[in-house]
């Protein structure tokens, strides 16, 4: 096991009630000549759950769910922390205590002076990340954009079927797929320094 693999994860999205299908996803094959099929274009719907979504390289330790009429709060943020995640952590781990490489955003929740307390009385080490940077962050690049995939075209009714069909999502992922991702950040940083700080996509 690496340093790498001791580390946990965190952001969050929104996963609306109906989402597009990429372009990728909704081609069509079609004869050389003939005429491409009209396809009628598509928006997100308004109606929305933020997911917040901790993990490692095992898989995830915890999601929370928020309806669109929420938001996270430093209060709420820090309580997250203190309670459910730091309970994962200890569970996962099978130990009393619950130290950790935290990898989080830096949203004002997220970097908020009472956030900071908490984890620094839940004794973890927090990673540098560059403001604006969601092409280092792990669930940007690597989860939100597949778990997306997976739901485009597919219309709920209400947020218990978007949170349903996020938790089948994320359970069904095999370790492979936490695990390297986890394993990916030292080669985009690598890159950044490379490119002066310039955005990494690939």
């Amino acid at each position: 096991m690496t340093y790498l693999d001791s580390i946990m994860t965190t952001d969050e999205t929104w996963v609306h009630y109906f989402t597009p299908e990429s372009k990728c996803s909704s081609m069509q094959w079609y004869l050389p000549g003939s005429l491409k099929p009209k396809t009628a274009k598509t928006m997100f719907s308004a109606q929305k759950v933020m997911a917040t979504t901790f993990w490692d390289s095992e898989g995830v330790l915890y999601v929370d769910f928020l309806t669109e009429h929420h938001t996270i709060n430093n209060e709420y943020y820090s309580a997250l922390l203190e309670g459910p995640v730091k309970t994962a952590i200890r569970n996962r781990r099978k130990r009393a205590q619950t130290s950790a490489s935290f990898f989080q955003d830096n949203t004002r929740p997220q970097m908020a002076a009472c956030t900071m307390d908490t984890i620094q009385k839940l004794k973890w080490e927090v990673l540098p990340h560059p403001p604006n940077s969601p092409d280092r962050a792990p669930s940007e690049y690597h989860l939100f954009g597949r778990l997306k995939g997976q739901l485009g075209g597919k219309r709920f009714r209400d947020n218990e079927e978007v949170i349903q069909n996020v938790q089948e999502w994320l359970h069904w992922q095999p370790k492979d797929f936490f695990l390297s991702s986890i394993r990916k950040p030292p080669g985009r940083w690598h890159k950044c320094i490379t490119n002066q700080g310039d955005y990494v996509e690939k």
